[in-house]
């Protein structure tokens, strides 16, 4: 299982993580900010949990690329 989780307030909208996995981020046209698609939001720290393990490669993309580290990725 694959756990991918994005701090959200803390995104400066840079847009790495929708190039790196653009079937997992999308950019808000509301705010500018990076939303984390499929994702339950628990206290600000929006959390997607999936049995596909193929998107593991991109989101760590995402998260080794992204200048705030906002992005945790871990495989359980």
């Amino acid at each position: 299982m694959v756990v991918v989780t994005l701090q959200r307030k803390k995104c400066i909208g840079c847009n790495y993580c929708v190039d790196l996995s653009p079937n997992d981020f999308v950019m808000s046209k509301k705010d500018g900010k990076s939303v984390l698609l499929n994702s339950d939001d628990k206290k600000g720290f929006f959390t997607k949990k999936t049995l596909d393990n193929t998107i593991f490669d991109s989101c760590d993309a995402a998260a080794k690329a992204c200048p705030v580290n906002i992005i945790s990725v871990k495989m359980v």
